[in-house]
């Protein structure tokens, strides 16, 4: 039975007129949110963009220490004004009636417990930049804590709250040609001598984020220490800049953080950060990773860590620290290996070698037991350890994805998701039952039909079984013929679980009449590592031939109709749309391509992490002894366009630079070139997503109309 909440004000209007500034007084107008559904939009009860823009995302959740309370946030949007706006907001972890902590007045986000449970801290920009403010748990007495020049990205204040670290932008390296030529001011050049030149979306201009400590007193947060003085990389990590890859000790002694410490070449072919842990009273750093490796060869010596080790956490006791580790160097999509470090003696302890699956989200139950969460054949399930006897127990099951949860004082809760519902908290019993707490979307779920989600097995040409969500159109009618989409994941190496987007979203495509099959094809997480790295150095191999085994199988239904067939995908989805459509042999009717690799060469030269093409491709398109390397430019897409004869969308973001925008030009022009008709989307401040909620719009206009003209109405 669906929960049904009627406390969240359907017209979020500024409950204050102005925002808040330092001093408490007001300045400014908030952003007012209408999220009501239209009458035309209930009377219809189809998912369309537009009602998927109203619906409002949490995020951000903790329980509080004594285990009583919730704290999120949500996150509401004007599409009129193109953008939205972030409030904190607190629930019973019993359930009950939620509580809004804030207003409009600003962008309210990060928020963290006090250690005892009466404060909250935030990060604001209500007074201008971003900046940390304080609050009672029940949202009054809200004030700046912090006045930091140029503002803060992000933070953690100790459990002491005497301490705190934030994040900040420093310039470390002469880059712009008017720090390279001081008397040339006006001039607007980037000089380079080494790779990184640029990283997903920005052109590295000489600034780095480091981290700062700073003190707590008097009510205010003192402007801190860079404890990475002159370095010229990232902690966190670029290019996402998570917060969680920085952790604070229970004695607010120690601060421990992921660092990726290598420049240029060598960064863009590297995969290997390290743990480090700072000790605030010496200002020493260490690398706990490489503890050991010089020792005595007879002596105890740490395993080498040559890949991601990122996301340390320190048990309640301060004795170890868990944290993800890839062992293998240059691959991004390894196996997520559960490690801790005994700070008692230096030993290392792998704890999920006995457990085919990734492990990530890591929290400390107890001294002796750590929760993590898993893919586990397309969904994302709690699951626990034993660091003693590294016994795993998976706690919750379901068809459902827990993209993220937290653990106190024998509460535990998590943000849950699937195909057919946005994320909402639910509470976690020690047997993994699942309650319930918040339905902050709920006019949408009464008022908008869900088609019915199928999971079925395939059989692939290899004799394996496959999983492959199948998405009904709303009030299916099994008489009727449907035209049908095929789903390429991107990744390529991220499971096509029970996910719900904003961007790619099934039930928005099942709403518009389609039947949509997404196969867990070869290369994807939650199938154990066999199935996981079957993909690389075979981009157009087995998991190409799962693609089209799915498709055949859902085609032989009677409700499905094989004379009106689409395939669509976006980033490696897009290269598998791309590939696809030189081999389709008369399948589709349309293809539509997200930012996805055409031109096998090209990208090499072009892209900015190697490591990636490296692992996936199996080296550089020079390296002519490289038999793997060679199989996979062999088989770029761009050598296959000669046998293009179907319509394509081609859609791209002009700030994409991990695949950059040049491959998206590139098939449109040669498709053009033949006489197919082709469409270019280029999205001039997206980059290899599509964010803006007006981008947003546009993107499903294009992507719909091109598949209701090719595809719906195909004669």
């Amino acid at each position: 039975m669906k929960l049904r909440t009627t406390t969240f004000a359907l017209l979020m209007t500024a409950m204050v007129t102005a925002s808040c500034t330092g001093d408490g007084t007001r300045s400014g107008s908030p952003l007012e949110i209408d999220n009501r559904l239209t009458e035309a939009e209930k009377e219809a009860g189809i998912l369309t963009p537009e009602v998927m823009w109203k619906m409002g995302r949490i995020g951000s959740s903790s329980v509080s220490p004594d285990g009583k309370t919730v704290l999120y946030t949500t996150t509401w949007y004007n599409m009129a004004e193109n953008r939205g706006v972030t409030n904190i907001f607190t629930v019973p972890a019993e359930g009950g009636e939620p509580v809004q902590l804030t207003d409009n007045a600003g962008n309210d986000s990060a928020p963290q417990w006090s250690a005892d449970g009466s404060q909250i801290y935030f990060l604001s920009d209500r007074s201008g930049d971003s900046q940390i403010w304080i609050m009672n748990a029940d949202g009054s007495g809200m004030k700046q804590l912090s006045s930091i020049e140029g503002g803060v990205e992000g933070f953690g204040v100790s459990p002491t709250g005497n301490d705190f670290f934030y994040v900040q932008s420093v310039h470390v390296k002469n880059i712009e040609s008017k720090d390279v030529h001081p008397d040339m001011d006006k001039s607007k050049a980037l000089i380079y001598d080494d790779l990184m030149a640029r990283h997903w979306d920005y052109w590295d201009r000489g600034y780095y984020k480091h981290i700062f400590v700073g003190s707590i007193s008097g009510g205010k947060a003192a402007t801190g220490t860079d404890i990475m003085p002159g370095e010229a990389w990232d902690a966190p990590l670029a290019p996402y800049f998570d917060m969680s890859e920085i952790s604070w000790n229970n004695e607010g002694t120690k601060l421990a953080y992921t660092c990726k410490k290598m420049t240029g070449t060598q960064y863009a072919q590297s995969t290997d950060s390290d743990i480090y842990v700072y000790d605030l009273a010496t200002g020493k750093t260490t690398d706990i990773n490489k503890i050991g490796e010089n020792t005595d060869p007879r002596l105890k010596i740490a395993p080498m860590f040559p890949g991601y080790d990122k996301y340390p956490v320190f048990s309640p006791d301060d004795r170890y620290i868990a944290f993800q580790s890839m062992r293998r160097p240059g691959n991004e999509s390894d196996k997520d290996r559960l490690y801790i470090w005994d700070s008692t003696d230096g030993e290392f302890r792998y704890l999920t070698e006995a457990f085919d699956y990734n492990a990530y989200n890591l929290v400390w139950k107890d001294d002796k037991t750590i929760m993590f969460l898993s893919p586990i054949h397309a969904t994302r399930q709690i699951c626990s350890v034993d660091i003693e006897s590294g016994e795993v127990k998976v706690i919750t099951s379901g068809d459902h994805d827990i993209v993220h949860f937290s653990y106190a004082a024998g509460t535990c809760v998590a943000e849950l998701q699937s195909i057919s519902q946005a994320t909402e908290l639910y509470r976690v019993a020690e047997d993994g039952t699942l309650s319930q707490l918040t339905d902050i979307n709920a006019e949408v779920y009464d008022n908008i039909k869900m088609g019915e989600v199928q999971k079925r097995w395939v059989k692939t040409t290899d004799g394996k079984d496959m999983l492959v969500w199948v998405i009904l159109p709303p009030d299916f009618d099994a008489s009727k013929k449907y035209p049908t989409l095929l789903y390429c994941q991107g990744g390529p190496q991220d499971v096509v679980s029970q996910f719900w987007s904003y961007r790619w979203n099934f039930q928005l495509m099942a709403a518009q009449g389609y039947v949509i099959v997404a196969p867990n094809r070869r290369g994807l997480p939650s199938f154990g590592q066999e199935w996981l790295d079957q993909i690389s150095g075979d981009y157009s191999g087995q998991n190409i031939r799962d693609y089209l085994s799915a498709i055949d199988d859902v085609a032989k239904e009677p409700w499905a109709d094989e004379n009106r067939m689409g395939c669509v995908g976006a980033s490696y989805g897009g290269y598998s749309v791309y590939y696809l459509a030189g081999i389709h042999d008369g399948r589709f009717k349309a293809f539509i391509s997200h930012c996805g690799i055409f031109d096998f060469d090209s990208m090499y030269g072009s892209t900015e992490e190697l490591f990636f093409i490296n692992n996936d491709y199996g080296g550089p398109y020079w390296d002519h002894d490289n038999a793997v390397a060679q199989r996979s430019y062999a088989h770029s897409p761009h050598k296959r366009i000669q046998y293009w004869d179907t319509p394509i969308l081609i859609i791209t973001g002009l700030n994409d630079f991990r695949i950059p925008y040049t491959q998206s030009l590139e098939a449109f022009t040669g498709s053009r070139v033949r006489g197919i008709p082709a469409e270019l989307v280029a999205f001039e401040n997206e980059n290899h997503q599509v964010f803006q909620p007006q981008n947003s719009i546009v993107w499903n206009r294009e992507f719909f109309g091109w598949l209701d003209k090719y595809v719906k109405n195909a004669e």
